[in-house]
């Protein structure tokens, strides 16, 4: 039998050094997404920041391994060869003025300042701390004068910090000699860190501003697309900032107006489905009122009839309207809902209502009071008690609607809000589909879960 008879084609196993490098490559990437911001700004100026970084470390590297070491190794070398030179004077011309006119000229051509002190010992040198940990200073000189001076000596770093006072152990007494420290160090390298920060901080800043300019562009489009789906419409966004933002702001814009459009023309369309679907059913709700006593039984059922098309029509409109075209405006929510429970039967007595005060948020009142409306009716239709409750969470606002009722399987809860899904006879399967059509206009959701009544419980959320 060949390859393409029907028979499924066996796949090669992967090498093992495939899965290996793939196992080690999402461990690194797990590791390393912590450490990268999520925010836009944040990674541009992070792309920017660390090549600079680099790049400027690889260059401070090479001052340091080239530059900087080779000059403190020389002025290290001639500080120490200077005073090997006049301890070999000294020993060799020990009398009171050979000594005077040797301190006087090394003071003078050579900028130390020396005594000498008869009969004295060097003893043990003390452990100091670095005084330059960063720099190779210290080390260069201990270094310089082991190789050039050949005597016990001891370095002080820390007694002035103008000067490096050296004590050489002679055989006739100790030599204390105070260097300053310009003769080990070049200015050269404080230009250098000047320059090196100073440019990095100049590069950074600008970047930052560059970028700030950009994501504050995307930053405002989100907002108003955001806006724009919660059905706050917060107008046209003005294209600014780069080619590429400006194209998105000008798409929105248009997606925006194309919207608008589509929305007019639909209530339009359907504002003249309902008056000619209407006009006709009031001739016969007309025709049934004038019929002879003798036919008003079967009028009754008739009468039943177009009152149950016209909730129909009513039903099918508000669906395919989805009174989008409110306007939000600060509404007290807690007032709404007691209104609306109030609106039951025996004035909501039998519903009891858990809320705080108050609490305002920018709603479309009427097409909120349809989604709620359309929650209460189910409850009330299919249980024996209902409670409401209204609370507020981080960021949201919450109706929970909770009953006895039969309830809805777990399983089938979702498919309840698809349009003209419907579990009870004489519905017609567009309540929670309008509820959560208008909810989500608000930027909110309506979820399904248990009640602890034993029912049904639907939370519509809505944010704050």
């Amino acid at each position: 039998m060949h390859e393409g008879d029907g028979l499924p084609k066996e796949h090669p196993a992967r090498p093992a050094w495939t899965r290996r490098r793939k196992r080690w490559r999402g461990l690194l990437a797990s590791a390393v997404r912590p450490l990268i911001p999520r925010g836009l700004l944040a990674r541009a100026l992070l792309i920017v920041l660390v090549p600079l970084v680099v790049t400027q470390g690889i260059a401070l590297q090479i001052f340091y391994g080239t530059h900087l070491d080779v000059i403190s190794r020389r002025l290290s070398g001639g500080l120490a060869g200077d005073i090997g030179m006049v301890a070999e004077v000294l020993s060799r011309y020990p009398s009171p003025e050979d000594q005077g006119w040797l301190f006087r000229e090394a003071a003078w051509r050579l900028d130390l300042s020396l005594a000498f002190e008869p009969g004295a010992e060097l003893g043990r040198s003390a452990m100091r701390p670095a005084s330059l940990p960063l720099l190779p200073l210290e080390g260069d000189l201990d270094n310089a004068l082991r190789e050039r001076l050949r005597l016990p000596f001891d370095t002080d770093w820390q007694s002035d910090p103008r000067s490096v006072i050296i004590r050489v152990g002679l055989p006739e007494g100790v030599l204390h000699v105070e260097a300053p420290r310009k003769r080990l160090f070049s200015g050269t390298l404080y230009l250098f860190v000047i320059w090196l920060v100073g440019a990095s901080l100049l590069l950074f800043v600008a970047a930052a501003l560059f970028m700030k300019n950009q994501v504050r562009a995307l930053r405002r489009l989100a907002a108003v697309a955001e806006d724009f789906g919660k059905g706050r419409d917060s107008g046209t966004i003005k294209p600014e900032g780069a080619s590429e933002v400006r194209q998105a702001a000008a798409a929105f814009n248009g997606m925006r107006a194309n919207i608008r459009r589509f929305v007019t023309q639909r209530t339009e369309l359907l504002a003249g489905i309902s008056h000619d679907l209407r006009t006709p059913l009031t001739r016969l709700r007309l025709g049934l009122a004038m019929l002879p006593e003798e036919s008003r039984e079967d009028a009754v059922a008739m009468t039943q009839d177009v009152e149950e098309m016209e909730r129909m029509i009513a039903s099918y409109l508000a669906f395919a309207r989805g009174d989008v075209l409110e306007a939000p405006q600060p509404t007290d929510l807690v007032a709404l809902v007691r209104d609306l429970v109030s609106r039951f039967p025996g004035g909501g007595n039998g519903v009891p209502v858990e809320a705080p005060p108050t609490l305002t948020l920018p709603l479309r009142a009427d097409a909120l009071r349809r989604c709620l409306g359309n929650l209460l009716d189910n409850a009330r239709r299919h249980a024996a008690r209902v409670a409401v409750t209204v609370r507020e969470t981080p960021g949201w606002a919450e109706v929970v609607v909770d009953d006895d009722g039969p309830g809805i399987p777990e399983a089938a809860r979702e498919g309840a809000f698809k349009p003209f899904a419907s579990f009870s006879s004489g519905g017609t399967g567009l309540g929670l589909a309008i509820a959560r059509d208008i909810a989500r206009a608000h930027g909110g959701e309506i979820v399904l879960g248990e009640s602890p009544m034993g029912g049904l419980r639907a939370v519509a959320r809505l944010p704050i």
